[in-house]
């Protein structure tokens, strides 16, 4: 029995092709519903990195639905741990399980570190249910092309990407202070900065 305000995420299998992934998903009465794409596994990510559990906690916490999962070959997911390609079949079908479970209220993506990648490349394919795109830390992307639509989540003392790029980005860039790239400090305001995403993808889904 899950006591009121208690957060307990239940196992949710995602198909891809032939095998299966492991995920989590908690219910939630608001719209979008937050999916969180773990780090890459040469990163070693996975849906347990303490960065996606704060998102899915503090979104849940607001009302909102979430769903994280692992990447093929991580964790309890059946399959070989890959790249590129790969990375972005398994993110499909992850956004289409989270379609599913949103009932038509759609998907914000929030992707960590070098899942950025896979993140703006859901974003230019437009699939049908995503509502919006917000990277956190993200690595392995260029900062000129990030787009002005997408949200982007940085620790004042991330030196992963120069400082200057960021700030000249068209993307809409949230700086938490006193945070490096790994968020040990500052934690929660990663989560509520992310609750603000969704909170604002809702207003813009109104209008």
């Amino acid at each position: 029995m899950v006591a009121k305000g208690q957060f307990l995420e239940r196992p949710t299998l995602i198909p891809v092709g032939k095998q299966v992934m492991e995920g989590v998903s908690h219910r939630g009465a608001r719209s979008p519903l937050l999916l969180v794409l773990p780090p890459p596994p040469d990163e070693g990510g996975g849906m347990d990195h303490l960065v996606g559990a704060e998102l899915a906690f503090a979104a849940s916490a607001a009302g909102f639905p979430t769903l994280r999962f692992n990447y093929r070959g991580v964790g309890a997911s059946q399959g070989s741990r890959s790249s590129g390609a790969a990375l972005i079949e398994d993110a499909l079908a992850a956004l289409e399980v989270a379609v599913d479970n949103a009932a038509g209220g759609g998907v914000l993506v929030a992707s960590l570190h070098g899942s950025d990648a896979v993140a703006l490349e859901l974003l230019r394919r437009k699939p049908a249910g995503l509502e919006g795109v917000c990277l956190v830390s993200p690595t392995s992307t260029d900062p000129a092309r990030w787009p002005a639509e997408v949200w982007v989540v940085v620790g004042e003392h991330d030196n992963s990407l120069s400082r200057s790029m960021v700030t000249r980005s068209p993307a809409r860039v949230e700086v938490v202070p006193s945070a490096d790239r790994t968020f040990q400090r500052g934690l929660p305001l990663v989560g509520k900065t992310v609750v603000s995403c969704l909170t604002e993808a809702a207003t813009s889904r109104k209008h």
